[in-house]
Order: C-alpha cells, then structure tokens, then sequence
C-alpha cells in the first residue's frame, strides 16, 4: 500500500444529504437536510436515491470512511413520538436510520490505480452532528467485492449502477441456502440462475476440469428445460430406480405399515425381525459378512408374493416362507385363532396393495435374486456421465413422495459419510430440494417423518461431509424449522403473505429484520441476499437467462389457449389413456 490519493475518499459536498443525531452501537440516527426536497441527487452525471432501504452511506472520519447500510426512512415527529418525546419539528423534517457494517480507504496499487481497501466490521465509530454523505456508484464497486476467490455470479446490485454480486461459493453451497419467495416472484429462475453460474464457474475461473454434482428433486417437472444435457430420473419412463430394499428401516416402516400416527409396535416389530432375517439371507448370496450387518443395511431382498396366500400364510396348507413375506410368516403363531394372525394379516396386505400399485414399479421392482444392484442405484445420482441429475417426483404420488425423498437423500448422506476424507473432498454434491414445504413441512405427520429426518441431518451434519443443501419454497413458514434454520445464507425475493414475512424475520439476523416490509414491493427476479455467502446485505437484481436456460413456466396463457379450437373427442381419448396408464 502507498500514499493516500487525494481524489478520492474526501467529502463531496453535493452528495451530502444530512447531519447525525444519535449514535447507538453500531446503529445510527441521521436528520436529512431540510433543504432537500426530492429523495434524489445527481453527481457525476448518476441518479442517486436517498433513504432507499439497502442504499450505502458513508460518515467521513480522518483519512477513513464509515460505511452504514440504509435500513429505514421515516417522518422525525414519528421518531420523537416513539420516544415519548414532545414533538417540536415541522411537519417535513425526516430522519434516516443506518446499520455501520465496514471501514474504507483510498491507496494507489502497484500500477499506480486507485483502490479502495474496504473491510468488514467497524472500529471507528461516528460522532453527533458529522456529516452523512451518499456514497459515489465508482467506491460501491469496491465495497461489493470483485470476482477474486471461488465466487459465483448472481447478478447486479440494485442502485449501484451495475456493479456484479457475487456470492462466496463455498458458503453458498457449503453452509446451505434458502431461496423463498411467493409464486411468480421469480424462484425456479433464481435456481437456474445459481446452478448455470456453478456450471460456468469453471470456464471463468480457467479450470481445466470442472465436474460439479447437482441433484435436484423437482416436483413439477420443470428445471429439465433449463440444463441441455442433464440426465432425466423419472417414474414416468422408468428411469428411475429406488427400490424397496435401499429404504432403511424408518423408511420401510413408513412404507409397508402406512402413515398412521402411531405404527402398532408389533407390525413395526414384525417388519424389523423380517428385514433382518431376508438381509441375511441376501448377504450369503452375494459374499457378504452377515455379522457385520444391521437393519438398515442396503442390502437387496427377494420381497416374495402374496398370490393365493390364506389368512394363515400358507399356500395350499404349506406355510409360504420365501422373501420378506416369507419371512413375516415364519413369525405367525402356531394357532388358527384368525385374531392372533391379524397383526401379519394387515403387513402383507399393504404390501400387496404396494405390489399393484402400477404407480409404485420404480419401488416394488423385484430383486433378481443373483446380483448385486446397489452400485448401479447409487451410480443414478453421482455419476462422471453428466453434472445435473434431475429427480422428476411430479408422477410421484404423494402418500410416497416424502419416503422417496428421504431415500435419496439419506442415500446420498450415507455414501458421503462412509468415503474417506480424501473421496469427500474430490466430490462434494449439491442437493436442491424444490418446493421444500412439501417434503419437509412443519408438520407432524408420520407420512413426512422420513423425509424430514433425512434432510434435516444433512442440514445440520452435511457441511461436515461434502453435502450442500439448496431448499426453495413458496411458504417459508411451512417450512420444518429446524431445517430451514440450519441455513446461512438467505435469498429471499417479493414475499406477500404476512405469515411468511413473519417468519423470514425470526430466522434473518436482528439487523436484517427491517427488510420484511419491502419483501411485499420487489419486483419479478429481485430479491434481497444477506447472510455468509453475500460480501454484504444487499437488494440484487437476479442475472438475466435466455429461454432456453430458464425453467418450464407452468403459467398458461389464457388469451391464447382460448383462440385454439377445444380438445375433440379423440384427443380426449388420448389424455384419458394416459390418465388410466399413469404415464406422459
């Protein structure tokens, strides 16, 4: 560093708007200049608003300034009033409240260029009656941050006159983010717009190779139109695998007893001895160690078949004894009192209703007995094939949505947590998980137990493991809590209901709590970034993406659906086919 510049750093009276009245921690009070008269000023040929919540002020101190960040306009009278304060001030007079977040000064670097070196925190702090100055477009640059380190873009900084936002990468992915916003505000594109800048993260940075791992669970069929060259899983064509015997046993429990409340404990306990008994079975076939196996070991098992069994488990007056069903009669007792029976009765009849249900073959897909499949299974989501799987749940019914997934995401945990440490860091995975308050909701339903116990650990353990956790929803407050609390960066765009930015408040940081009443005013694709990933709070303009990096839009054009001429009897006869079949 070398001499200060005289240029820059000093005092530029234009762009002077108002004098402190009070100092409190790292909050400060500012009269405005009862001269001004429009909330704006120009210098230099740029517009500059005043007041505008996420606006940066600058407090001069020596040869350093004092950045604040701008978090409330309001009347004076309204101020003096809160404080039981006689009100004196004319009826125009109005104050602005600021948050100090950092420190600055000018230095030439060793081309001879003037810099600005800015750091976070404060040490020096403001005095009454200084001067508060708006904060020229040229020195917001600096303040934002520049490409340097693993950053990603996002897109511009509202009122900075085009400067870049970046996010730190590692923080974005590696400390979970929340993207929250109504619907329409822009959140499928804000999606996008992060994974295309992590998939071209490795052409800006100049890496020679850059294989990212991104799983994104999408509900409604739309983030394929966005990614050439993703790989597709889905129910619909059979792509999609994740069978019975990958669940482990809270998940088999969900599966095969339903989503009461409260599970009878002998049917939990009849499943459980099953699934150790067929495991083991399954583990000699394939040269595995049984006595190094647990219940919830992905082992493969033959499920077995409920053709012609009676009320007794047996077939033709023989007890059936092969597979899962096989082993749930080999518990039966040994009387023909029908009662005493009920209890394996009830198991083997869900899993026959499993067995035909033609929604569910991506599940009940028989194991073929020799092979082992699980590498194949696993090889779905972390493959050196492509960079983005994506899990199309749209044909997924919901009484098993949440158990499929919390089996995706257990499994993607659990293989994370038995690499070693070496494995981990060559493949860290992103797992975006769309629509968040439907597979996590803040509910206690048993039917979303799974789901909500798997990613809530990767919430809280997945950092420790390679694991980053991207959960987006349009109802934040239906969000199970401890999950979405687990996040460190928030990306929040126009939230209208009240409730939701109610809860946006309780999990952003205390000085944050401000920005919830302008949520309900953002525009399509703005949106407010705070948290460790994001050089500062910030009110930013997402990135723009052609059409063909944008998701699906799922908002049909009434003007022009209704100049097409109505479905004829033939074309209904199609979608009926479909309707029946349950495929697209």
């Amino acid at each position: 560093m070398s001499q200060l510049i005289s240029g820059h750093g000093f005092p530029i009276e234009n762009l002077a708007i108002g004098k402190i009245i009070e100092v409190d921690g790292s909050r400060f009070i500012a009269e405005l200049d009862p001269a001004i008269s429009e909330l704006s000023r120009v210098y230099a040929g740029e517009t500059y608003p005043i007041g505008q919540f996420g606006s940066i002020v600058r407090v001069h101190f020596g040869r350093r300034s004092i950045y604040a960040l701008v978090g409330r306009l309001r009347m004076k009278a309204d101020y003096e009033a809160e404080r039981g304060m006689p009100t004196s001030v004319s009826a125009d007079e109005r104050i602005i409240e600021a948050n100090l977040f950092g420190e600055g000064e000018w230095f030439k670097d060793e081309e001879g260029n003037p810099r600005l070196n800015f750091e976070r925190g404060v040490a020096t702090y403001p005095l009454p009656q200084q001067t508060v100055y708006i904060t020229p477009k040229a020195e917001l640059r600096f303040i934002y941050g520049n490409a340097k380190g693993a950053v990603i873009r996002l897109g511009e900084h509202v009122g900075s006159g085009g400067a870049p936002c970046y996010a730190q990468m590692n923080e974005l992915l590696g400390k979970h983010t929340a993207v929250l916003g109504s619907t329409g505000a822009g959140k499928s594109g804000t999606v996008a717009a992060i994974i295309h800048s992590i998939l071209e993260r490795g052409a800006d940075a100049g890496h020679q190779h850059w294989h990212p791992q991104i799983i994104i669970l999408d509900p409604h069929n739309e983030y394929g139109k966005a990614f050439a060259g993703h790989q597709r899983l889905s129910t619909d064509e059979g792509s999609l695998k994740l069978p019975y015997w990958l669940l482990d046993l809270e998940e088999s429990l969900s599966l095969f007893i339903g989503k009461t409340e409260f599970a009878a404990t002998s049917q939990s306990n009849i499943i459980k001895n099953a699934l150790i008994a067929v495991r083991g079975n399954a583990a000699g076939i394939l040269g595995l160690d049984e006595s190094k196996l647990t219940v919830d070991s992905p082992i493969p098992y033959i499920l077995g078949s409920t053709t012609e069994l009676d009320e007794f488990g047996k077939v033709g007056g023989v007890l059936y004894e092969k597979g899962l069903i096989g082993a749930i009669n080999k518990q039966r007792p040994a009387g023909q009192n029908k009662k005493d029976h009920e209890d394996f009765n009830k198991v083997i009849r869900k899993i026959d209703s499993l067995l035909k249900d033609g929604r569910l073959r991506f599940m009940m897909t028989a194991w073929d007995g020799a092979q082992d499949p699980l590498p194949e299974i696993l090889n779905q989501f972390l493959t050196s094939k492509t960079k983005i799987q994506i899990v199309d749940l749209s044909g997924v019914p919901n009484e098993v949505a949440g158990t499929a997934s919390a089996a995706i995401s257990r499994m993607v945990f659990q293989l994370k947590v038995w690499q070693s440490e070496d494995e981990r860091a060559r493949s860290p995975v992103l797992l975006v998980c769309e629509e968040a308050h439907r597979y996590v909701p803040n509910k206690g339903e048993a039917q979303y137990e799974a789901a909500q116990s798997a990613v809530r650990r990767i919430a809280k353990e997945g950092r420790k493991y390679g694991v980053g956790l991207l959960l987006v929803s349009q109802r934040p407050s239906e969000v199970e809590a401890t999950v979405l609390s687990q996040c460190n960066s928030w990306i929040v765009l126009r939230i209208t209901n009240d409730a939701d930015r109610e809860h946006v408040r309780s999990i952003l940081p205390d000085t944050m709590s401000g920005l919830t009443k302008m949520l309900s005013g953002l525009r399509r694709q703005e949106a407010i970034f705070v948290g460790q990933a994001a050089t500062l709070p910030s009110r930013i303009m997402m990135r723009d993406l052609t059409d063909d990096q944008l998701p699906r839009s799922n908002d049909i054009d009434f003007d022009k659906g209704w100049q097409e001429p109505a479905m004829n009897a033939a074309q209904l006869t199609q979608v009926a086919v479909r309707w029946r079949y349950q495929t697209k």
